[in-house]
């Protein structure tokens, strides 16, 4: 009776076991449904996609977009503001379900993390000061000046891809800044002569401050840009995916464009 009762004991344990290897575990949208809320991260210094209000409040074409995303998965939305070049590692370590501020899909970010179908499509720009007194006909012109750019950013990657490791640009001569706006006032007194930057956000800072012009603007290193999401979470990325065309087709991404977009 005793040895019957242990094999019994045995299989229920070998049993519980084999449930629990093969439970699958649960994905982000799982957690985000439970806990009935999302905790999104971005870097509020990137006008008009992410910025502060005079208020302090967080606005922005991003932030509208991901409020009516969190509105329509049924959940709260939780922000945290984080400087750009620790937003995928807060994504790929768990401390953010997702993030969003003006992500162009990136090989090496592929790596670690997924990203959202496109939302927006973008251009690069490069900015100068009234006093500047060279000449950009072409990108890689900038690698005769001082140039300033975000760190983290895909412009700092093309920078660095494209001018500073073939040798055309020296190294001491790029300067990265954790904020645009950081860089931009550098720019405006005089410490670098060149900002590349997103071209939206450019047009935004050009406005704030006449004394910084446009000189190119085009397609470089970014292009559509995209939600971070966490690696492999096919779930959540189908929901994401399923609001954001939704989002497309209704006319309401348009809508934020032409809010925060229009000259």
């Amino acid at each position: 009776m005793k040895k019957y009762f242990l094999l019994v004991v045995a299989l229920v344990l070998v049993a519980s076991m084999l449930v629990g290897c093969s439970s699958e575990p649960k994905s982000v949208l799982d957690k985000i449904n439970e806990a009935k809320k999302v905790v999104v991260g971005t870097s509020a210094d990137y006008p008009p996609y992410e910025f502060l209000d005079e208020a302090g409040n967080k606005t922005g074409f991003d932030i509208d977009l991901m409020t009516e995303i969190a509105k329509r998965m049924g959940v709260e939305l939780e922000w945290v503001d984080m400087p750009f070049d620790s937003l995928v590692a807060a994504v790929d370590s768990g401390k953010l379900d997702m993030s969003i501020s003006c992500f162009n899909y990136d090989e090496e970010r592929d790596k670690t993390v997924d990203f959202s179908t496109a939302y927006y499509t973008t251009e690069d720009a490069f900015v100068v000061n009234s006093t500047f007194t060279g000449s950009v006909v072409k990108p890689e012109d900038v690698a005769n000046y001082k140039v300033g750019v975000q760190s983290g950013t895909v412009q700092d990657s093309w920078l660095t891809d494209n001018l500073v490791t073939p040798g055309l640009l020296p190294e001491a001569n790029l300067s990265r800044y954790e904020r645009v706006d950081q860089a931009a006032l550098d720019l405006a007194n005089g410490r670098i002569e060149v900002l590349m930057a997103d071209y939206v956000p450019v047009q935004a800072l050009v406005a704030q401050n006449p004394d910084l012009t446009v000189v190119y603007h085009g397609e470089l290193s970014t292009g559509p840009i995209n939600i971070v999401l966490p690696d492999g979470d096919t779930a959540l990325k189908t929901e994401v995916d399923r609001i954001i065309k939704e989002l497309q087709d209704e006319g309401f991404i348009d809508q934020l464009a032409v809010k925060y977009f229009s000259e």
